[in-house]
């Protein structure tokens, strides 16, 4: 479902709107349109909480930042409010947050993003929505596409670069030494 940017509804209002629907997910582009995404299914969701897991379990042991599931939504700069399948964001910069920034949509961009694409997402839009991350503060972004079983890897000023198959994929810089495992996309 969509809703115009006409429907003027401010951060607050729609933190509101989420609270009392907890079970509809919903996310605002930078235009101000707001987007009512499906439940996931049962796959998706047990692949998604695999993969906050083992961004969780790598966090635990460098106590570097903050983890976080699919059930955040991130105030960017461009004013779209996004919730990637996990993210992570540099411990320095989410202290710079407020106790109550951190209560409801933060008003910052993960270092570190994955979307899952499920079966009811658009490629094309997904990979707009990766590039909107990247141009927001992003410093590396994964999408995954189970059904092509690509990973497309997109940092800032490089074109995506898209593995075919890969059994795991590196943090690089941005999360050192940390490894995903692909292995349960299968």
């Amino acid at each position: 479902m969509y809703l115009p940017p006409s429907i003027k509804i401010t951060d607050e209002q729609l933190f509101k709107i989420c609270q009392i629907n907890e079970l509809i997910r919903f996310e605002r582009n930078a235009d101000a349109s707001i987007l009512l995404k499906p439940l996931l299914g049962g796959i998706t969701s047990n692949i998604n909480a695999g993969l906050t897991t083992q961004l969780a379990n790598w966090n635990d042991d460098k106590s570097q930042g903050v983890v976080f599931g699919s059930d955040v939504g991130f105030i960017l700069p461009n004013g779209a409010i996004y919730s990637p399948s996990a993210a992570w964001i540099k411990l320095e910069r989410w202290d710079t947050l407020t106790d109550q920034e951190k209560q409801k949509f933060p008003p910052i961009c993960p270092d570190f993003v994955i979307e899952l694409l499920s079966p009811s997402d658009s490629l094309k839009t997904a990979q707009e929505k990766m590039r909107e991350y990247i141009d927001n503060g992003v410093r590396l972004g994964f999408l995954i596409n189970r059904k092509s079983r690509h990973v497309e890897i997109y940092r800032p000023g490089k074109e995506a670069e898209v593995l075919e198959s890969p059994g795991t994929v590196l943090g690089e810089d941005v999360l050192k030494s940390f490894v995903l495992n692909l292995g349960m996309i299968g």
